[in-house]
C-alpha cells in the first residue's frame, strides 16, 4: 500500500485571499490609529428574540432565542409575498392576472387593503396591498389565487419553509393572525428575508416602497426604518398582542447587507429603535469581503493516470467572510491536496480543503473540488503513472 501524502501550501491573506498584493512602506514608529477598532459589546436589545446576520456570508453577529419558536404576526406575509413571486418567475403566475376577491378575503378583519368582494384585482396591485399594507384580506385572495383555499396554502408555504431550512417555522394561515400552532422564529425570518432578496430582486423593491393608495385610500408602509435610515431597503412589520411588535429589516451599505430579526418588542418605536441598533453596530464593526467567486481556481492538483497531468480546484460556493474591521489583513489560509488524486475525475469531486484562520481560530473551512473533469488516461500513460507512483510511494 502508498502511504497517503497531504499536499500542503501555507499561503498568506495577500496571496490567497486578495487579488492584487500592494506594496506597503514600513513605518518606523506604527501608530495606535492603525490598528483595529476596540469593539464593544453587542447593543443590549429589549426584544423577546432577535438575530443580525450578514446576507452575503450568513455569518451570525449576534443572536439570542434566534431558534425559539414564538408568533410571527405579519412576518408571516413575507412568505405568502414570496410564494407569490415564486409562481410568478416559474410563468405560472403574471403580474397582470385578474384575481377574483371572495367574501372570505373582503371579511377579513385587522389591516386591509381595502378591496372589494368580486372585484377583480391585478396580482401586483394585491402584492402591494400584503407587502406596504400588510393587508390581510389581500393576503387570503393572493392565497385562494394560488392555492384554491388559505388552508391548501398553508400546506404549500410550509413545504416552502422546508425547502428553504426553516426548522422553527409551521404556518396555519397567509396573515399572520393568531394560531395555536402558527408560529416562527428569528433564525427563519432571517432566511425567509435573505430568500426574498437573493430568489427575486425585482419583487423585493416593493419592500421599500413607503406607501400605496388603493380605493381612494393612502396608507404608508409601517417599516419606519425607511424613513429613519436610506440604506434600509425593506422588509416587513409585524404586530399582534401575542406577538407583540416585530420587525424584520434589511439595509445595505458600501456593498455590505445586513438582515436583522427583532421580535416580541414593546412598540411600534421600540421595534425601530432596536432594529437600529443592531444594524449600527453590525455595518460600524464589521466588514463583509468577497475573496473568491463560486468555481473560481484557487490551486492545481496533480492528477495521476489522467489523460491531463493537472486539474484546477477551487471552491463551489466561493468564499465571502464576514470580520470585525481591520482583521482582513491578518487572515491565514492553508490549502491541502490530497496527492493521490486519481482519474476519472468528474467536475465537483472533492480533492481537497481550504482552511482560513485568525490567529489561533479557524473562521472558514471548505472543501476544494474539481472545476473541470479529467478523463482516465490510455493503458500505456496509466501504466507509466502506476511505474512512478509505486517509487514516489518509496521515497515519500
Amino acid at each position: 500500500m502508498f502511504k497517503k501524502i497531504i499536499h500542503t501550501l501555507f499561503i498568506s491573506t495577500a496571496a490567497l485571499l486578495a487579488p492584487v498584493v500592494v506594496a506597503q512602506t514600513p513605518q518606523p514608529q506604527p501608530q495606535p490609529q492603525a490598528s483595529a477598532p476596540l469593539m464593544p459589546p453587542a447593543p443590549t436589545v429589549a426584544a423577546s428574540s432577535y438575530l443580525l446576520i450578514d446576507a452575503d456570508s450568513g455569518k451570525v453577529l449576534v443572536e439570542h432565542n434566534a431558534d425559539t419558536p414564538l408568533p410571527p404576526a405579519s412576518l408571516t406575509k413575507m412568505m405568502t409575498s414570496y410564494i407569490a413571486s415564486m409562481e410568478i418567475l416559474r410563468g405560472q403566475l403574471k403580474e397582470s392576472d385578474e384575481v377574483l376577491v371572495s367574501e372570505k378575503a373582503w371579511r377579513m378583519g385587522g389591516s386591509k387593503m381595502f378591496i372589494e368582494v368580486g372585484n377583480r384585482v391585478p396580482l401586483i396591485d394585491l402584492l402591494r396591498g400584503v407587502i406596504i399594507q400588510s393587508g390581510n384580506d389581500a393576503s387570503v385572495a393572493v392565497a385562494e389565487h394560488i392555492a384554491g383555499s388559505e388552508e391548501a396554502f398553508a400546506d404549500l408555504m410550509n413545504s416552502h419553509a422546508q425547502r428553504l431550512g426553516m426548522s422553527n417555522s409551521h404556518f396555519e394561515n397567509a396573515t399572520g393572525l393568531p394560531g395555536e400552532n402558527h408560529v416562527s422564529s428569528a433564525r427563519d425570518m432571517a432566511i425567509m428575508a435573505k430568500a426574498i432578496i437573493e430568489d427575486d430582486p425585482e419583487h423585493y423593491s416593493l419592500y421599500k416602497e413607503k406607501e400605496f393608495v388603493w380605493n381612494g385610500i393612502r396608507q404608508p408602509n409601517r417599516n419606519l426604518m425607511l424613513w429613519r435610515d436610506s440604506t434600509v431597503d425593506g422588509l416587513k412589520t409585524g404586530h399582534t398582542d401575542e406577538a407583540g411588535y416585530c420587525l424584520v429589516a434589511s439595509a445595505k451599505r458600501d456593498g455590505m447587507r445586513l438582515i436583522s430579526v427583532v421580535m416580541g418588542t414593546a412598540s411600534e418605536q421600540a421595534r425601530a429603535a432596536e432594529t437600529q441598533k443592531l444594524l449600527t453596530w453590525g455595518f460600524r464593526f464589521f466588514e463583509t469581503r468577497h475573496f473568491y467567486q463560486p468555481n473560481q481556481a484557487v490551486a492545481s492538483a496533480r492528477v495521476w493516470a489522467g489523460q491531463e497531468s493537472q486539474v484546477e480546484a477551487g471552491l463551489a460556493d466561493g468564499l465571502v467572510l464576514t470580520l470585525p474591521k481591520g482583521q482582513a489583513d491578518k487572515l491565514e489560509a492553508s490549502v491541502t491536496l490530497d496527492s493521490m488524486i486519481k482519474a476519472p475525475i468528474a467536475v465537483g469531486d472533492v480533492l481537497g480543503q481550504v482552511e482560513v484562520k485568525l490567529g489561533e481560530d479557524v473562521v472558514h473551512t471548505g472543501p476544494l473540488v474539481a472545476l473541470a473533469e479529467v478523463e482516465k488516461a490510455g493503458f500505456f500513460g496509466r501504466l507509466w503513472d502506476s511505474i512512478r507512483l509505486f517509487f514516489f510511494g518509496l521515497f515519500n
